[in-house]
């Protein structure tokens, strides 16, 4: 990854590499060539000149591959034509249409490598007044064959490593958003539950610190419980964040009573109705924080609520959760934070929440499935 983001910020410096490595060896064979041969003048000045600057094209060929190919294409038929030394300038077009053929696709290499090769054959016609086809035009069309299809063979691997890289950039992006909506939803529950368990406690101090000093330590003392219980949660799932790691304690029903006494501290008197049994872990952290935050939201919006019906039904496959509210002159709530948490805590998991007024007071139903319990 950090040597390709080096070639992304450097493209410059491959492409100089590469073209001077097909000078090189474009001048070295082609003088090489020159020798061997004795029927061949030497390569001079000329030749040197105009294989060099053929070669040099290619810096161009990821910005203009079409024309730069044309262009390489035409610069070698003529090399060739006019008695020049022989040698792997070839090499310089058949670059030119592989990588016209990873920048435009196969198509339109082929019709440009087709175009090409009969504007070659056209000329080869006014020049000998010959239509004999000789070997080297087969080999032309086959040399230019084989280049496409592995340009092609490339330019779909280099698609499918982009489509992977996406989508696993897209991936990553997704679960982190997934674990930021869950550390948000925890932050939430224990922050909304536990402040407005102390604020009720602690209008209760205000209340009746003159007339019954008692009473106003008691309320104290659940403050202080409560915000203790609030920052060791805090603190657990502030170590979630530093360390990477899910070393939380998991919410679990087996802390129903306490999560219940803090309910009837804060003057509700609260119901409980059957049994969750053993549920699987994800389940049973998800109707805990649901069951804390509905009678979080009793404590802070049910006007003059005094019971709290919490019902819990082992149905097959599913876990029912049914928290009920006496408040008086309740309204449809505005969705916030935490019904939204609650709903999505149950769609999480397959299931569902609905809330809404009763005939006297408000009602949240939860429905989680229970997997393998038939």
């Amino acid at each position: 990854m950090r040597q390709d983001r080096w070639r992304g910020r450097n493209p410059w410096v491959g492409r100089v590499f590469r073209t001077v490595v097909v000078l090189v060896v474009v001048l070295g064979a082609t003088s090489a060539a020159s020798h061997w041969r004795p029927d061949a003048h030497p390569l001079g000045p000329l030749g040197v000149a105009w294989l060099a600057a053929t070669v040099l094209t290619l810096l161009l060929v990821h910005e203009f591959p079409l024309t730069i190919f044309v262009a390489t294409a035409a610069s070698a038929y003529a090399y060739y034509a006019v008695g020049e030394p022989g040698g792997p300038v070839l090499v310089v077009p058949a670059m030119a249409l592989f990588m016209l053929t990873r920048k435009r696709g196969p198509m339109t290499a082929g019709i440009t490598a087709a175009a090409v090769l009969f504007a070659a054959y056209v000329a080869y016609l006014v020049t000998t007044r010959s239509f004999a086809i000789n070997a080297g035009a087969g080999v032309a069309v086959l040399w230019s064959a084989a280049v496409i299809g592995v340009g092609t063979a490339v330019r779909y691997q280099f698609a499918a490593i982009t489509a992977r890289r996406a989508q696993a950039d897209e991936h990553r992006h997704r679960m982190a958003e997934q674990e930021r909506l869950r550390i948000a939803r925890e932050v939430h529950d224990v922050v909304a539950h536990s402040l407005a368990m102390i604020n009720v406690q602690a209008g209760v101090a205000a209340h009746v610190a003159d007339r019954r000093p008692e009473q106003a330590k008691e309320a104290l003392l659940n403050i202080k419980a409560a915000s203790a219980s609030a920052l060791n949660d805090l603190r657990a799932t502030l170590a979630v964040l530093r360390s990477g790691e899910d070393k939380a304690p998991a919410p679990s029903l087996a802390q129903i009573d306490e999560l219940l006494d803090h309910a009837r501290a804060a003057g509700l008197q609260v119901e409980l109705h059957g049994e969750a049994g053993e549920l699987p872990a994800p389940v049973d952290g998800a109707a805990y924080r649901i069951l804390q935050e509905s009678l979080t939201n009793v404590v802070r919006h049910a006007e003059e609520a005094s019971r709290v019906d919490v019902r819990l039904e082992r149905r097959p496959g599913a876990l029912a959760l049914t928290v009920r509210d006496d408040g008086r002159g309740t309204v449809e709530p505005t969705p916030g934070h935490g019904l939204r948490g609650m709903r999505e805590r149950a769609a999480a998991l397959g299931g569902q929440v609905e809330a809404g007024v009763t005939g006297d007071g408000f009602e949240v139903r939860a429905e989680l499935p229970v997997e393998g319990d038939g």
